[in-house]
């Protein structure tokens, strides 16, 4: 009887665990819906992995929010289109669609875990045509 009890709990904290770290990826999803680079600055890590159709390469947090900036007002945000998301061994993920004023973006973004919190390590923007 012991064994169903410790069995349940652990399952119990197995599926709160994974509920918390898929929320993580449901914020930034969220911050770029709208279109705000200050709510997806929030989970960026330290350095950030940066891929635009003009320009890729790893940047601060700081600079890494100003160009994101720049990419969203120059571009006119209209929404993202969730296609997929999920776990995988070293963290979450999730692809959608950019939508914008001036054409859609395949949009890949990669998480980890850091000090007990999420981070964006990745996000990748690449032009439909």
């Amino acid at each position: 009887m012991k064994q169903i009890y410790t069995s349940l709990l652990l399952s119990a904290l197995l599926l709160l665990s994974s509920f918390k770290t898929q929320q993580g990826i449901d914020e930034v999803i969220g911050a770029l819906k709208s279109g705000n680079a200050a709510e997806l600055a929030r989970y960026l890590d330290d350095n950030v992995e940066l891929t635009l159709p003009e320009k890729s390469d790893s940047y601060s947090k700081a600079q890494a929010q100003v160009i994101i900036k720049d990419f969203f007002s120059n571009n006119g945000v209209k929404g993202f289109e969730l296609k997929h998301k999920g776990n995988s061994p070293s963290g979450n993920f999730a692809i959608g669609t950019l939508q914008t004023g001036s054409g859609n973006f395949r949009t890949n973004i990669f998480m980890r875990a850091k000090n007990g919190k999420d981070v964006v390590k990745e996000i990748r923007f690449q032009s439909i045509d």
